[in-house]
């Protein structure tokens, strides 16, 4: 005889308090005498708050941590914790490896990236990895990259000033402006002429599921955000899969030059021995999609935060457009070589104290693959979730941290180097960031070509550069701006 619901629900309320207790008792046990919450909400942990507002999250973590440099806290059924200071950031990129540390670059990366994912990778086959992408990011290619990308850049600054030009009185916000060239920067750079036309439109609208997916409930369920995001990424995997078989064939012919990244790395493994190591087309759609993950939500976050620095900070625009107006003028109609980028010096700078000040991912989490000594009084359980905050490490050390100075990296004062364990934006470690030569190259080219080509003026409200996630940091407004042609008139680029 079956009972009734009524009968069977006092034992399930039971058994319900029976696992929240159990779940407070092992945070309380894993936690420890650390700084955070005593008490966490059954079964989600902090996960709300993560999800409707992560800038309060995680400052109040930073702020837990000020004491001992770190501190704890649970979401949806991981214990976590959290790294503000430096050194212990450090300690935790230089030990991933399967006895230690797993970075995994999103809480629940695995169900959301897929398998295919350099960032899992360890040890020789990581190396081995980053040995076959290597002549993606050699100069000849970066050159071939910086001419793409000006192109882009320059399509779409002439798009938000004619925008601008329909109201000259309203300003309009430059994020989704920004993540849209940027989307197309990557597209064109990574998979050049393979992904077409048609393709575009579905690829903007999978990268946007992941986008929302990437900052929802991980809840893998039908209907929900996270699951829509996974589905997501099976596709656009799958169409940078096909991107890279159509590449195979055309490279292995061995008589065209190289016109975007996978064509150089396909032109290599054409070059070299069929090994076993070479990886299939799923594998190679996999990296693609890291590429692309690492590149694009960065990017934008670094742009809109040069455009408000830049505004804020007019003696630094002064100097920014008089040393590009030396290098390079608009009515040449040529590219800026990467000649003229290297001259540039105090260009490199603002981009890097951009990248300093508002770091676009500020964590990095990684996983405890087994218990692991973090300091004499505290050993980080195995299955937690670490988070190494890059954006608290970018506040300490540094001359006068909490100031906009780009001279800080200059010869004479050379804080990159005197704090080189401090500026962890590009990560460090095994697993530092394979691009990052290209995407500077990339800040300083919009830099320069911007504050070249247009005037802007910011529009300043209470709070509105206020950090908010979206999932990299971004100023509360969206970047709101108005801007007019500067120059005479646009460079032809296309002629080139």
């Amino acid at each position: 005889m079956f009972l009734s619901f009524s009968a069977i629900l006092p034992y399930l309320f039971s058994s319900l308090i029976l696992l929240a207790l159990i779940e407070q008792i092992s945070y309380l046990f894993k936690k420890r005498h650390l700084p955070g919450p005593t008490f966490v909400l059954p079964f989600l942990g902090g996960a709300i708050s993560v999800v409707t507002n992560p800038t309060k999250f995680w400052d109040a973590q930073s702020a837990f941590s000020a004491s001992l440099g770190y501190s704890a806290n649970y979401i949806v059924g991981n214990f976590i914790l959290y790294i503000r200071d430096s050194h212990l950031s450090n300690l935790i990129f230089s030990n991933v490896r399967p006895d230690a540390f797993k970075l995994v670059g999103h809480p629940f990366g695995k169900k959301l990236f897929g398998e295919h994912n350099l960032i899992y990778m360890f040890g020789q086959d990581h190396k081995d990895l980053r040995r076959r992408i290597a002549p993606n990011f050699t100069p000849r290619a970066l050159s071939t990259y910086t001419d793409l990308q000006q192109m882009i850049i320059l399509k779409h600054l002439k798009q938000w000033e004619e925008l601008c030009s329909r109201d000259p009185t309203r300003p309009i916000p430059l994020r989704l402006l920004a993540r849209e060239m940027n989307l197309e920067t990557s597209q064109t750079v990574f998979v050049g002429p393979y992904l077409k036309p048609q393709d575009r439109a579905r690829f903007r609208e999978d990268y946007n599921l992941f986008n929302v997916g990437s900052m929802s409930l991980p809840f893998d369920l039908p209907g929900f955000a996270f699951r829509k995001a996974i589905r997501a990424v099976d596709r656009l995997v799958n169409t940078l899969a096909d991107c890279a078989r159509q590449c195979k064939s055309k490279m292995e012919a061995g008589d065209e030059e190289p016109t975007c990244l996978v064509d150089f790395w396909m032109q290599e493994t054409a070059a070299g021995d069929a090994e076993p190591s070479h990886p299939g087309d799923v594998e190679i759609g996999g990296h693609l999609f890291d590429f692309l993950f690492a590149a694009q939500d960065a990017s934008t976050s670094s742009l809109l935060w040069a455009v408000s620095l830049l505004d804020s900070h007019p003696d630094v625009l002064l100097r920014v457009r008089a040393e590009v107006e030396r290098v390079w003028s608009p009515e040449s109609d040529g590219l800026i070589t990467t000649e003229q980028i290297r001259e540039m010096k105090y260009t490199q700078m603002v981009a890097r104290e951009v990248i300093r000040y508002r770091p676009p991912a500020t964590m990095v989490p990684h996983v405890a693959m087994r218990d692991f000594p973090l300091t004499e009084s505290y050993t980080v359980p195995k299955g937690t979730i670490v988070f190494p905050s890059v954006y608290d490490s970018s506040f300490q050390g540094f001359t006068e941290a909490e100031r906009f100075d780009p001279d800080r990296f200059s010869e004479g004062r050379a804080e990159d180097q005197l704090y080189k364990r401090n500026f962890l934006a590009f990560g460090a470690g095994a697993h530092q960031c394979v691009g990052q030569r290209y995407a500077l190259n990339h800040l300083v080219l919009f830099i320069a070509m911007f504050c070249t080509l247009l005037d802007f003026k910011r529009h300043r409200t209470d709070g509105c550069d206020e950090i908010v996630y979206n999932p990299t940091i971004c100023p509360k407004d969206g970047c709101m701006v108005t801007m007019w042609r500067r120059c005479a008139r646009y460079p032809d680029l296309a002629s080139n």
